[in-house]
């Protein structure tokens, strides 16, 4: 069976079935990372994110500093820890910056919660209560693979600006927007032979379906390989690519990410835009860099995807990849690691209809990248 046949099926499957779990989108991702206001800073110079919410010293927490940024329906929050022990430091220690939490919009957390457990989660929040004068939330939450946790966030009853606890964060710089909507999904990479493991995770636990898979033979070069399964929410709201390490001739980009991530973790975000070249444009003139991708790409890619709206001297120009499958298709292009460390990075994607995740720019995209391995020193 295609891919394509395969999430149609699946789609069909998504209407027929009662959601035990539904989940309304991703209300926020929290990262730990060592400067929680530098972070802060690049992200909305780099990638047009705007102040929303503050939490630190000044609004009485004295362990953690938060800022809290967003752009369109895309919410993070970068956080630090003023103290040397704290979860927040023994996390950056291990695993250097990256993504620590993917919260849930939900309408009750603490049946979400008591769902999950009872499908055998481990829990990580209990279902809390937090209040002030805006009125309350209610957050509960359970593990998933490596320190990755989910949180269940119930705001009905909530009229501030973010969570009980923040202040909006006034400030004199906010770079305009870049275009960026909203997350079209979020990929976590997982140990050898983890896979299966976590995507039946996902299906047992919070109900999600599997969509799509890849197997080392869709996803591989002459020298690494991969595996894939993409696991979506019974209303296909949130998406959540798997990935585990296949055998190759070389280091594999989920192999190194593994290592220097020091466990399994997220990978990168995938962030949605309606305007492609004018969002890879902007992230180009504030200092992004992308992976690059070679001019031969380009000189059968119409004979392979058909008639585009774009023009292919534009894309071409900024190293923009191009897929179709049954419904459309797509374009995207991947940052360089946004990290010290070759682990975390964002994907900007553009959807003209496909609903696919780029098959047909697997082999280019992990030269690329074997590129850049090499360049590290890890291929």
């Amino acid at each position: 069976m295609s891919a394509i046949k395969e999430l149609n099926k699946t789609e069909k499957i998504f209407k027929d079935a009662q959601d035990f779990l539904p989940l309304l989108g991703i209300d926020y991702v929290e990262f730990y990372v060592g400067n929680s206001k530098q972070s802060a800073h690049y992200f909305k110079s780099a990638f047009g994110f705007q102040s929303e919410a503050y939490s630190g010293l000044e609004t009485g927490n004295r362990e953690n500093v938060s800022f809290v940024i967003k752009q369109e329906k895309i919410r993070l929050i970068l956080t630090s820890s003023y103290k040397t022990n704290s979860e927040v430091n023994k996390h950056c220690n291990k695993h250097g910056d990256g993504v620590k939490v993917i919260a849930f919009l939900v309408d009750d957390a603490i049946k979400s919660f008591d769902e999950t457990v009872k499908r055998g989660a481990k829990p990580y929040m209990k279902p809390t209560r937090e209040e002030d004068e805006n009125g309350y939330i209610i957050r509960s939450g359970i593990h998933t693979y490596g320190e990755t946790v989910h949180l269940f966030v119930e705001r009905n009853n909530y009229n501030g600006v973010f969570l009980p606890g923040y202040i909006k964060w006034d400030s004199n710089h906010n770079p305009e927007s870049i275009g960026l909507k909203y997350i079209d999904h979020i990929v976590g990479n997982v140990g050898w032979n983890k896979m299966n493991v976590w995507s039946k995770f996902y299906e047992d636990v919070l109900g999600f379906s599997q969509i799509i898979s890849f197997d080392d033979k869709d996803i591989s070069t002459e020298y690494t390989a991969l595996m894939s399964k993409v696991m979506s929410s019974g209303n296909g709201r949130v998406k959540f690519p798997i990935n585990e390490p296949a055998e190759g001739l070389n280091k594999s980009q989920i192999e190194e990410y593994l290592e220097f991530y020091n466990g399994a973790g997220v990978q990168h975000l995938a962030l949605e835009t309606d305007d492609i070249v004018n969002t890879v444009s902007h992230l180009r003139e504030r200092g992004v860099e992308m992976l690059y991708v070679p001019d031969s790409y380009y000189d059968t890619i119409i004979d392979r995807v058909g008639k585009i709206s774009e023009d292919i001297k534009e894309l071409k120009k900024y190293g923009i990849l191009i897929d179709r499958d049954d419904d459309g298709y797509l374009l995207q292009i991947f940052t360089k690691p946004l990290v010290d460390r070759p682990t975390l990075f964002f994907e900007i994607i553009q959807r003209k209809g496909a609903k696919s995740f780029g098959k047909g720019n697997f082999k280019a995209l992990f030269v690329a990248i074997e590129t850049e391995q090499r360049n590290r020193g890890n291929l």
